[in-house]
């Protein structure tokens, strides 16, 4: 399989995983599929995949900017990096999804969430964890007894 076909295989895998999570609460699988790494397993493998048979084809590095420019002069290694995005962004939202039933975050409020992870990654997360740390915080709030006895 070429980088061109492994790329829309990879692409539909992720897509499908983020139309999972987003009709999770009426997708009996839906913990599975997605929530327990089967989509985010399946993309690792791929990426393993494409590290073990491509890395080291250029001359980049990780110690500067213009050496991870490098890194990336190949198809093969745009796809892995490609794939990782992919891979991490799915797992978030898989996380954001089972972390939002076990804190019982409603479902609709997470969903802008899942949007910003799918398009903008980190923003998604930082955007999911504010949202939880304010109810958690109005939760424990509610519960403790401000009167004295």
């Amino acid at each position: 399989m070429d980088a061109d076909q492994l790329f829309t295989l990879c692409n539909m895998f992720a897509i499908i995983g983020w139309i999972i999570l987003l009709l999770s609460p009426y997708v009996k699988y839906a913990m599975i599929i997605v929530q327990k790494g089967m989509i985010p397993i399946a993309l690792s493998l791929i990426y393993l995949y494409l590290i073990l048979t491509y890395f080291g084809e250029t001359d980049g590095n990780f110690s500067s900017l213009e050496g991870v420019k490098l890194l990336f002069t190949s198809d093969h290694a745009v796809l892995a990096g490609w794939v990782h995005y992919l891979a991490f962004d799915l797992w978030v939202g898989s996380w954001e999804v089972g972390d939002s039933i076990k804190n019982k975050i409603p479902f609709w409020i997470v969903i802008p969430c899942l949007l910003l992870t799918f398009i903008f990654g980190p923003i998604g997360l930082l955007t999911y964890l504010l949202i939880r740390s304010n109810i958690n915080r109005r939760v424990s709030h509610e519960n403790f007894d401000f009167t004295v006895k």
